[in-house]
């Protein structure tokens, strides 16, 4: 597309694709009693669920490499919001999209919209509504679902003992995102995993009734189990190499940073969660009924301390936690 081309693009012509695209995708829902094009949504909300709501913000250079595509980066903006929904063992619903851009650019914004509603499609999601506007290229995304009253995960409720286990593999997304800092060829199958993380729902809702406490893997396994034994008043203990990798993981990495990409790497958007020990042949069939391996990694702990050991028991801290936004 020329500058003037995109020059002569509206925000309203925008919206109109938006809406447009929304439509044709033919996943409309009968909770949605008022979708884009109004001031606001208005949405029936079932009496006898819970109403769970979160929101994430992508930004260009913090969030994502500047050569993301706009398709990954539709697609990724809706995952990262559906992983917390899965994290709280809610079903997903409805969202809401807002687009900050450079210039009003409507091949883009196709090609963002493909990877957005391919994702919005397979978890039964509408767009709802959201927002426009000239900057820098930002994505903002809130995500609204349900969970069964009494039944809503949340990062406290871990108890003393308990087993602690992850979804999928780690560190594949921090391993791209290293090589594409190095400058280097990024291994497709890493890049996937960074580009297109695939947020564990169906066994976020299956671990509902069975887990006491869980939280989405995306600032670094070992920050985010610091979260959830911060809210539940425990500490844990991790053995750093029963984390679970990728053959292409282990292929391309010496172990140490291995560990490193795993344990602290983030971008993962696994699910991390703390379950009875008397629940492992119910977390074994949850695996077989998903498809998702479940992989035991260490137990809750009285006091406070996470703690991670290698495989000869010596104690093992990688040179920092996780990621945070305001420290790196």
């Amino acid at each position: 597309m020329s500058d003037a081309q995109v020059s002569s693009t509206s925000e309203f012509d925008l919206i109109g694709r938006i809406r447009a695209r929304a439509a044709a995708m033919g996943n409309a829902r009968g909770d949605v009693v008022l979708g884009i094009g109004d001031d606001a949504a208005v949405l029936r909300v079932p009496a006898d669920r819970l109403l769970v709501v979160a929101t994430d913000t992508l930004n260009d250079g913090v969030h994502f490499p500047v050569d993301t595509a706009p398709a990954d980066l539709g697609w990724k903006a809706l995952a990262v919001n559906l992983s917390d929904l899965a994290a709280m063992g809610a079903q997903p619903a409805w969202c809401t999209l807002s687009l900050s851009m450079h210039e009003a650019d409507a091949d883009w914004v196709d090609a963002f919209l493909d990877g957005f509603f391919g994702i919005a499609a397979a978890h039964g999601v509408a767009l709802v509504g959201g927002d426009t506007t000239r900057g820098p290229l930002s994505v903002s995304v809130t995500v609204h679902g349900f969970a069964d009253f009494g039944h809503a995960l949340r990062r406290s409720g871990a108890l003393v003992d308990d087993d602690l286990w992850v979804s999928g593999t780690l560190g594949d997304a921090a391993a791209a995102l290293s090589q594409w800092r190095a400058g280097g060829a990024t291994e497709p199958a890493l890049r996937r995993r960074l580009d297109r993380p695939d947020p564990r729902v169906a066994t976020g809702r299956a671990l509902a009734r069975i887990a006491h406490a869980c939280i989405d893997v995306s600032d670094g396994l070992l920050a985010d189990v610091g979260h959830l034994c911060a809210a539940s008043a425990v500490g844990a203990r991790i053995d750093i190499d029963a984390l679970p990798a990728s053959e292409t993981l282990r292929a391309m990495f010496t172990d140490e940073t291995r560990r490193v990409l795993q344990a602290a790497g983030g971008d993962d958007y696994e699910l991390c969660f703390a379950a009875a020990p008397s629940r492992r042949e119910a977390i074994a069939a949850i695996a077989g009924d998903t498809g998702v391996p479940l992989t035991r990694i260490g137990r809750v702990i009285a006091g406070s301390d996470v703690l991670s050991f290698d495989r000869d028991g010596d104690t093992w801290q990688p040179p920092r936690r996780g990621f945070d936004h305001f420290t790196g």
